[in-house]
């Protein structure tokens, strides 16, 4: 067992692992859903917990602000926002312009919680983000502030940690309930929930495979993010294990027209979850990971698994900027 570096108390956990037998396929696994979007309200989803581990380090570097970047409706953006609200950091967020400039989901509460806001040509943020970030942390530095820039989603090493965390609850969870699940399926979209199951379960010596569903990118960008923020974790914390023991996939069948981006199937598939479940998915991350859980275990991909467990990252504000998308 590996310590955990120190972190400060964000999020509401342990998160529940609830049965959905109303959700199930004919034929298919029992669905256990890991309940993230209850780490908190305005301050829910998989964000809070890498938050956790991100902002406990830059506060202890003597940061009084936080920089960070994400899309318009990046619900990372409206989890930092909350944070530095509520422990009194500053927050500036760099934001990728995506057509819909309407004040309404994550961006409403960005406003509302105080944050900076920086909206930016797509082009641009594509091709210069790392000296946007920079550029403003100068700015703070010039008038006697200590910015912290946070990378997008809270993913790298030190972020990883809120997901290894995660593992070690579901380690307990399945102890719980008495399973054993062949899967633990997650959104994947900056990929450091999806390092962190990994890594984790890896350190737990569980013989589930975590499997990401893609948001954006390619499996192979996915894989190699998420292999690259282990090594650097294993290099920073300076821990002992073989990475080529390791296993990382991911599926990018799902993704649709692109991040942010949705299709009819979608729309669907988070309409009959909410009628059939009670359960909110978001159409960004969520809503296109859990439509491809079931359409893949429709094709018989899961046939051999008893259970799967799916990791709900939250998300849910962003239902709102896209709510021309559902008819009804």
């Amino acid at each position: 067992m590996i310590s955990l570096p120190n972190s400060i108390s964000l999020a509401h956990i342990p998160t529940p692992l609830e049965l959905y037998d109303g959700l199930a396929v004919a034929g298919g696994p029992r669905i256990w859903i890991k309940r993230d979007d209850l780490t908190g309200s305005g301050l829910s989803g998989n964000k809070v917990r890498k938050l956790e581990f991100v902002v406990d380090h830059a506060r202890k570097n003597g940061a009084d602000t936080l920089i960070t970047c994400g899309g318009l409706q990046s619900n990372h953006c409206r989890a930092t926002t909350l944070v530095g609200a509520k422990l009194g950091l500053k927050v500036h967020l760099v934001l990728r312009s995506e057509g819909n400039t309407d004040v309404d989901g994550n961006l409403l509460i960005d406003h509302l919680a105080g944050a900076t806001v920086d909206v930016i040509p797509a082009a641009e943020y594509q091709n210069n983000l790392e000296t946007l970030l920079q550029s403003r942390a100068d700015e703070y530095a010039r008038a006697g502030h200590k910015a912290h820039i946070i990378p997008t989603g809270a993913s790298d090493e030190i972020g990883i940690w809120g997901y290894v965390k995660c593992a070690q609850e579901l380690a307990s969870d399945f102890q719980h309930h008495g399973i054993d699940p062949e899967y633990i399926v997650c959104a994947t979209g900056s990929g450091g929930t999806q390092a962190g199951l990994t890594l984790g379960c890896y350190l737990q010596d569980l013989k589930t495979q975590v499997l990401g569903y893609a948001v954006c990118d390619s499996s192979k960008y996915f894989n190699d993010k998420v292999l690259s923020d282990i090594t650097e974790c294993r290099k920073r914390y300076n821990l002992s294990f073989n990475t080529d023991n390791i296993s990382i996939k991911t599926n990018d069948h799902y993704i649709g027209p692109g991040y942010a981006k949705g299709y009819p199937q979608l729309y669907q598939c988070i309409k009959d979850v909410a009628s059939k479940s009670g359960l909110l998915l978001d159409p960004v991350y969520t809503g296109k990971a859990f439509h491809g859980l079931l359409s893949d275990i429709k094709k018989g991909v899961y046939a051999s698994a008893k259970d799967v467990v799916f990791v709900h990252t939250g998300g849910t504000f962003g239902l709102f900027a896209q709510k021309q998308a559902f008819a009804f």
